[in-house]
């Protein structure tokens, strides 16, 4: 059996949602189950556009993952001083814990970064950057796809992705395998696998 269709999404069609301390927005690609708030869900995929310094909230419980998708950078300082990491290359996957409020200092101007949340015990995400040729399977709970530097081609599937566009599969059934080639010597794609942990 196949993977159930994708859900393909395009970031400039998703409405943003301003940050209350009025230092960037939010565009939420999708979060489990659907309709969860910040309090409840299992996962959450979104992008955000941070245009000044300023405090990220805790989420305690919740594992994180954050890649830059544009802009200079941004310094990440834990409040608690467990961490200080400068987010500046494009496409790099930076992992940390969702339990201590930092900082975030910009590092040249407004950044677009790709957030990946999960809660702990619940849900685990691997984040994976691609710039060649590369081949996904659907065996996981969900799989997320996000061009981020030119176009892919899914090999043996009718999908397409340009940059700025993504598409979220969930399986149904037996595990299928997408392999995707890149259109462009500067290509980037952003490989999401989300699992449940056992008894999930």
């Amino acid at each position: 059996m196949s993977p159930a269709p994708s859900q393909p999404f395009a970031l400039a069609d998703i409405a943003p949602t301003r940050w209350k301390n009025g230092g960037g927005n939010t565009r939420e690609i999708a979060v489990w189950p659907p309709a969860a708030g910040m309090d409840d869900f299992i996962w959450r995929l979104s992008v955000a556009d941070i245009e000044r310094d300023g405090p990220f909230s805790a989420f305690p419980g919740i594992d994180r993952q954050i890649v830059l998708l544009d802009g200079a950078g941004v310094t990440l300082c834990a409040d608690d001083g467990s961490f200080s990491h400068r987010l500046e290359r494009v496409g790099e996957p930076f992992a940390f814990s969702g339990d201590t409020s930092l900082q975030a200092a910009l590092l040249g101007g407004a950044t677009r970064d790709f957030n990946v949340m999960t809660r702990r015990g619940h849900c685990r995400a691997r984040v994976d950057a691609f710039h060649a040729a590369f081949a996904a399977s659907t065996d996981s709970h969900a799989l997320c796809l996000l061009a981020v530097r030119g176009a892919w081609q899914a090999k043996d599937a009718a999908m397409r992705l340009q940059a700025g566009e993504g598409a979220l599969l969930r399986a149904d059934g037996a595990a299928a395998t997408l392999a995707f080639e890149p259109a462009g010597d500067a290509a980037l794609c952003l490989c999401v696998t989300l699992d449940m942990e056992p008894g999930q």
